[in-house]
């Protein structure tokens, strides 16, 4: 196994801490606004829960992932309560990332993700035995590719994929017959870039044969303690992962299920949290671009791409000098050597609190 990344921070987060005005900690992105009530409402009412859930998922539950796929996305799926299910909830989906070759019972061979890359993508593949290949189009060379992993928007450089990206990949995995499966945990933030889900018939036709879309309620529910994901798309593939999760047991629970039925069928809520996320940005973005740093991609999700053309690390202990704490871009593979990554996931003190650092 790599070494936790994160572990190599402490450092950076002892000098930060020294800062007068305390430390800014914009390394990781953990949500810190309030859970919103329709959540902890329905969490609360389920709380009488003596059985065990179901792998499945509720009846309500996967007919409210349908019904947010299509008003949100635009994704039509398959009859989501048919044999073969064509969405389960799941663990969150840092879980699913890390276990997807385990689930879909792969033994041997390869796993591309993206040059830049969350590094569960790494780890998953690790766990299960199989190599990893960094690659951001279809490789010539297809021999031994048992799984692809698409990101858009993309931790941790907000890139958005273009609709010739996700077809281009549709058309390769089907011609290989390589499952093709995106993490699109971040899909509700675009703001420059609307980002299109691998799902979405514009780009899949009304065929997902071969597809995987992963989802999170975690930051656009403000709900990453609840732990709460879903997985859509082939229906035999969404079987197959649905079947060896129920005999591990790796089974949400029964109240936050009901919190997601609930968090699914209300927007108000995620575009509430979408505009803090806004506000937020836009005025971190401007501070960081008032020091001559750079900004690249970045045009959806929740993190800020920058470089000052050095070492990540000479970056990172700049920022930790001023009190902040930044991710380094080698932790998400070589190509992200020379940026680091600042979430937006702070509240708006401590954000304001890096603005007026960075514009003193």
């Amino acid at each position: 196994m790599p070494d936790f990344p994160w572990d190599s921070l402490e450092a950076a987060r002892a000098r930060a801490a020294q800062h007068p005005g305390g430390l800014v900690d914009l390394s990781i992105g953990t949500p810190v606004d309030e859970t919103p009530d329709v959540l902890r409402s329905a969490l609360a009412a389920a709380g009488d829960s003596p059985g065990y859930p179901m792998a499945l998922g509720t009846r309500e539950l996967r007919l409210a992932a349908a019904g947010w796929l299509q008003r949100r996305l635009g994704v039509t799926l398959a009859d989501p309560l048919g044999t073969d299910p064509s969405v389960v909830p799941t663990i969150g989906s840092k879980e699913l990332v890390a276990l997807m070759p385990t689930l879909l019972g792969l033994r041997e061979g390869t796993v591309v993700i993206p040059e830049v890359a969350y590094p569960t993508y790494e780890v998953g593949a690790v766990l299960a035995g199989l190599a990893v290949r960094r690659a951001d189009t279809p490789p010539d060379d297809a021999a031994g590719i048992v799984l692809v992993w698409l990101n858009s928007p993309g931790n941790p450089h907000g890139r958005v994929l273009s609709d010739e990206t996700l077809r281009a990949w549709i058309t390769w995995g089907r011609e290989h017959a390589v499952p093709v499966v995106a993490d699109e945990c971040y899909a509700t933030l675009g703001w420059e870039v609307q980002p299109r889900s691998l799902l979405h018939p514009a780009v899949a036709g009304a065929d997902h044969t071969g597809l995987l879309a992963v989802h999170s309620l975690s930051k656009q529910s403000t709900a990453a303690g609840y732990r709460a994901g879903l997985l859509s798309g082939d229906p035999v593939l969404v079987r197959r992962v649905w079947e060896v999760r129920r005999h591990l047991g790796l089974l949400v629970p029964g109240p936050v299920q009901a919190a997601m039925t609930a968090a699914l069928a209300d927007d108000a809520h995620v575009d509430a949290q979408r505009e803090r996320y806004r506000a937020r940005r836009e005025r971190l973005a401007a501070a960081v671009r008032a020091t001559g740093a750079r900004i690249d991609h970045s045009e959806a999700g929740l993190y800020l791409w920058l470089t000052r053309d050095e070492d990540c690390w000479t970056t990172v202990d700049w920022l930790a000098g001023l009190g902040v704490v930044a991710a380094p871009g080698a932790f998400y593979g070589p190509a992200g050597a020379r940026h680091v990554r600042l979430a937006l996931t702070a509240t708006d003190e401590r954000i304001d609190a890096a603005v007026a650092r960075l514009t003193a």
